[in-house]
C-alpha cells in the first residue's frame, strides 16, 4: 500500500505553528481499521482521510469528496483545522482546478473556498447554552483549580464545555495557566462532556493585532490533551462571542504553545465562515 501524505499547519501562514494535521489522498477504498492505525502511526492531533466518492473521480478534477478525520484515540465527528488542511492539499498541491469543494463528512456536507488570503471554511454553527455550575464543577476545579469563572455554557451538539475565565484576567493569564487534563476522563466519564473550552474576552479595538476573544481548547477524552487551534471549538465559540459582543466578524486567536489566528464571520443561514492559512511542511509516501 502506498498512499500520498502531507503534514500541513492550518491557521497559521508560517511553518511550525497554527495546528499541524496529516492529510491522506485514497484512491482506492482503505480497510477500516487502516484509518486508526495510520493516524495512530502519524500521533498528530488529526489525521484526515480525503476518498473519492465514485471511482471516476480525479483529485484534481472533481469538487465533492469524502472526508474523515481521526485523532490518534479515535474517530471524530468534525474537525475544522483538518478541514482547511485538506483544502490546501487539493488547491496548492494537488492543483484541483475548482474554487469551491464540497467534503461529505459526518457532520454532513462542509465547503471550503478560495480565498485572497487562505481559506474559508463552511461550518455548522452550534449553540451552547447556560450551564448549572454545581453539575460541572467537579470537572472545572480539576482544570483550573480556583481560576475565577464568568460563565458557562454547554453545546449539546459538539459535546463541548465553554467555561468563560473573568474579565479581569488578561490574555497572558490564560497562556500561562496550567490546566489539569490528565484527570478529566475519570472526573467526568458519563459521556456527556467531550471537549473543553476556555476561553476569554480579548482587548478593546483600536489596537494592533486586536482580538474579539481568546481560547484554548482541551479533548483528553478523544486522546488529545491540548489541541493547538480548533475549528470545531470556534463553531461554538463564534456562536458566543457573537451574542456577548453584538458582532458578527470576529477575529479570534488560540492561545497554545503554537497559536493560531481565524478570522470569523456568521452567515445569514445560521452557519459560520471561518478563514485560515495554511503552511505546508511535509509531503511524502506512506507505505505498509
Amino acid at each position: 500500500m502506498k498512499l500520498p501524505v502531507f503534514v500541513v499547519d492550518a491557521f497559521t501562514a508560517k511553518a511550525f505553528r497554527g495546528n499541524p494535521a496529516a492529510v491522506c489522498l485514497l484512491e482506492n477504498k482503505l480497510d477500516e481499521d487502516m484509518h486508526q492505525k495510520i493516524a495512530r502511526e502519524m500521533n498528530l492531533s488529526e489525521t484526515a482521510f480525503i476518498r473519492k466518492l465514485h471511482p471516476t473521480d480525479k483529485f484534481t478534477q472533481s469538487s465533492c469528496f469524502g472526508l474523515r478525520w481521526f485523532t490518534p484515540a479515535s474517530e471524530v465527528p468534525l474537525c475544522g483545522h483538518a478541514t482547511l488542511a485538506s483544502a490546501a492539499v487539493l488547491f496548492d498541491k494537488i492543483k484541483n482546478v475548482n474554487s469551491t469543494l464540497t467534503f461529505v463528512t459526518l457532520s454532513g456536507e462542509l465547503k471550503a473556498r478560495r480565498a485572497e488570503d487562505g481559506i474559508i471554511l463552511d461550518l455548522p454553527l452550534y449553540p451552547a447554552y447556560p450551564q448549572d455550575f454545581h453539575e460541572v464543577e467537579d470537572l472545572i476545579k480539576t482544570a483550573i483549580g480556583d481560576t475565577l469563572v464568568q460563565d458557562i455554557r454547554y453545546s449539546p451538539g459538539t459535546r463541548k464545555l465553554l467555561v468563560r475565565l473573568s474579565d479581569t484576567y488578561k490574555r497572558s493569564f490564560l497562556e500561562n495557566l496550567k490546566v489539569n487534563t490528565q484527570d478529566l476522563p475519570q472526573v467526568e466519564n458519563t459521556g456527556k462532556v467531550k471537549g473543553l473550552i476556555l476561553t476569554l474576552k480579548g482587548e478593546p479595538g483600536g489596537q494592533t493585532q486586536a482580538f474579539d476573544f481568546y481560547s484554548r481548547y482541551f479533548a483528553p477524552w478523544v486522546g488529545l490533551a491540548e489541541d493547538p487551534v480548533t475549528g470545531s471549538a470556534h463553531a461554538v465559540l463564534s456562536s458566543y462571542w457573537s451574542q456577548q459582543l453584538g458582532k458578527k466578524d470576529m477575529h479570534a486567536f488560540q492561545c497554545s504553545h503554537r497559536g493560531g489566528e481565524l478570522e470569523i464571520s456568521l452567515r445569514p443561514d445560521g452557519r459560520v465562515d471561518i478563514r485560515g492559512c495554511t503552511a505546508v511542511v511535509l509531503e511524502g509516501t506512506l507505505t505498509a
